[in-house]
This record gives structure tokens, C-alpha cells and sequence, in this order.
């Protein structure tokens, strides 16, 4: 079975994760933060996971409310855990909000030959995009660890960014095609 490590649950990857559910593969969430009031605007939890870890309360609401299983590692990705967290991951789904991390998922990918798919939406909430790795370059952050998705704010282009990565999720589960978007308010463009 197909293992799918979602790196980051917050807005994009917890929203991601609940609609690759049921594809019939290993769902893992990794993830250190906690939830907070304020995630439950824009993420996909619960009043009853605030104060929870995210990657515990993402594994418990789908066993919960769908009856799916999922494994949780409620810790930060560091470049000293990477290999041990991913090693056995088919599919790496990057929904981090920060730089750093994404580059430490890059260096791993590449080094490992793992596949690696990244979602993420501006700061101002105008566009997001979902790309494969080998044609990946982030963006320098504008302030390191600038929020994007706090309150619920850009919740359309989260709903549209995040869709569009759970679909590109399963399109490679289903027969390895790696298809780049670019997400607007006007709609998805696949590259």
C-alpha cells in the first residue's frame, strides 16, 4: 500500500488530507503545532482538538468521523529527523508555511529519489499553486514565518488550493501523473 506523508496540516494540508481519505492508502501526518481557536476558521478541526496536537487531532477526526485510519508524528521536521520521518514514504505532500521547512523536504526528496508535491498560497491571499519538485523554487518568505492563512481569511483560495492538492495527490496514487497548477480566485490553471 501507497504511503502519503502530509508534511504541514494546517490550513492546506489538514483540508488536503480529509479528501484523500479514502484512496485506499497510508495517510501520515506530520506536524509539531498545536490547535488553536483561530485554526478552526480556516483548518479542517474541531472546537474539540483545540489544544490537541494537529497531527494527533487530524488522525482522530478521521477515525472519529470516517472510520479511517492514519498514523501521526507530532513533532517538528528537522533536518536531524527527516530520514527517520519519511524514509518509508512514496509520496511527500509539503503543506508547510515556512521556507526553511520546504527546503529541507527539497534536499530530502532529491537526495532520496521520493516523489514531492508543494502546495502554497501568498500571503495576500491573490493565488496559490500546487507544484511537483523537480520544478519547485521557492520564494523568499517576505518575514520568516509570515502567516497566510490565519483566521480563515483567504478561505476560498484555501478550499480551491487545497483541492487542487488532494487531486494532485490522486492523480499520482492513481497512475503517477505529476500535473502543476496555479490557483487564482479565477479559477485553476494545470501546467
Amino acid at each position: 500500500m501507497m504511503r502519503v506523508i502530509f508534511c504541514g496540516v494546517g490550513a492546506l494540508g489538514s483540508q488536503a488530507a480529509m479528501s484523500c481519505r479514502n484512496l485506499g492508502v497510508e495517510l501520515v501526518f506530520v506536524d509539531f503545532d498545536r490547535v488553536e481557536s483561530k485554526n478552526i476558521l480556516g483548518q479542517a478541526f474541531v472546537k474539540q482538538s483545540i489544544g490537541k496536537n494537529k497531527a494527533d487531532a487530524l488522525k482522530l477526526q478521521l477515525a472519529n468521523f470516517y472510520g479511517s485510519k492514519a498514523e501521526a508524528f507530532g513533532v517538528r521536521l528537522t533536518a536531524a529527523n527527516v530520514d527517520t520521518l519519511l524514509a518509508n514514504a512514496d509520496l511527500i505532500v509539503d503543506a508547510f508555511d515556512n521556507a526553511a521547512s520546504r527546503a529541507i523536504l527539497s534536499t530530502f526528496a532529491r537526495a532520496k529519489n521520493k516523489a514531492l508535491v508543494h502546495a502554497a498560497i501568498s500571503a495576500d491571499g491573490t493565488f496559490g499553486l500546487v507544484r511537483w519538485d523537480e520544478r519547485f523554487v521557492p520564494d523568499a518568505e517576505d518575514h520568516a514565518g509570515q502567516a497566510t492563512c490565519e483566521g480563515g481569511e483567504h478561505l476560498p483560495m484555501i478550499a480551491m488550493v487545497s483541492s487542487t492538492l488532494a487531486r494532485a495527490v490522486q492523480d499520482y496514487v492513481k497512475d503517477g501523473q505529476k500535473n502543476d497548477s496555479m490557483i487564482s480566485l479565477s479559477g485553476v490553471l494545470r501546467q
